[in-house]
């Protein structure tokens, strides 16, 4: 008996199925031909991977407060622009940008939910926002296709199966590897695993406990959150992003075991202490919300929170 997964339909039927986000662009940079594109400094390391194997040219651009784009570049006809939809609560800027800007790719990493616009190349990552090793959905307006070969999960799921066995901490270092694993690899489609598991998943379920558990951080947190965050009905974040000045804030919830991540640490090489970005990346707390909590978790880290910072933040 082989592993039993129930057989439902992935969220993106129609989309192309690759093996990695930072491969859908690589898919999009080669069958547009792009030779040049503008993204953000307040962005993952990772997306250079792609851009340098194919020589293009690149740029980096600022960002404001608010996590939109300061466009002080014009893009030609054979130059691109890729924004990221933050943590998945960025979508209106997404929607404006998309009727002004041309050439625009939208990283959608931290917003699986976040329907593809028509016309505009959009891509996805898997693992954000559930128990894959791998996998990204890509969404192109492009009619040329690129021959691949199928991806191989297999050794990428031990950290998965430890999560299970053994504890989440315990899957950590095996999940690091896999990250390095993911390093450089070829564009092809996804595996066969992945495909399975994402076939599997009940995506109402998750989008439901993910919005439920945002809204409720967001009505306890939101007078003290230096961002100001635009959130619709129609949004399932990735995150709920918290932005205080207090930069040790991430160091102390980790000791309590709640792992904050820091998006994104290359920043800090790339900008100068003074810059908004990497104020960002300093102080954005990324609370968890996914599937895997209820509010009573929520309600324990406002708690949590209200004890850890300090009164220059408002609590």
């Amino acid at each position: 008996m082989g592993l039993q997964l129930q057989k439902g339909k992935p969220y993106y039927p129609d989309l192309i199925r690759l093996n990695t986000a930072r491969n859908s662009l690589e898919y999009i940079l080669i069958t547009k031909a792009y030779t040049t594109i503008y993204l953000p400094y307040f962005t993952c390391e990772v997306l250079l991977e792609p851009i340098k194997r194919l020589n293009l040219y690149y740029h980096f651009y600022k960002i404001d407060e608010n996590m939109d784009p300061i466009i002080d570049f014009k893009v030609d006809d054979q130059s691109c622009m890729l924004y990221t939809n933050y943590y998945g609560v960025k979508t209106s800027t997404v929607q404006a940008l998309s009727k002004t800007q041309k050439n625009l790719i939208i990283d959608n990493a931290q917003a699986f939910y976040a329907e593809p616009i028509p016309g505009i190349d959009t891509f996805y990552s898997c693992r954000k926002f559930f128990g894959v090793p791998d996998g990204a959905y890509l969404y192109t307006s492009g009619a040329k296709r690129l021959k691949l070969e199928q991806d191989v999960s297999i050794e990428r799921f031990s950290h998965l199966i430890r999560e299970v066995d053994l504890g989440i901490e315990n899957g950590y270092s095996d999940y690091v590897r896999n990250n390095d694993v993911l390093i450089d690899n070829d564009v092809r489609e996804m595996s066969k695993l992945t495909q399975a598991i994402l076939a599997s998943i009940d995506y109402d379920h998750c989008a439901k406990k993910r919005k439920e558990n945002f809204v409720f951080l967001h009505e306890a947190l939101s007078s003290i959150n230096q961002l100001k965050i635009n959130f619709s009905a129609d949004d399932t974040p990735m995150v709920y992003p918290l932005l205080v000045n207090q930069p040790d804030l991430k160091a102390q919830l980790i000791k309590q075991k709640i792992f904050v991540a820091t998006y994104w640490p290359n920043v800090f090489d790339w900008t100068l202490p003074d810059s908004m970005e990497y104020y960002l990346a300093e102080n954005i707390v990324p609370l968890p919300i996914d599937q895997r909590y209820n509010l009573e978790d929520m309600q324990y880290m406002v708690t949590l929170l209200k004890s850890l910072l300090v009164a220059d933040n408002g609590l």
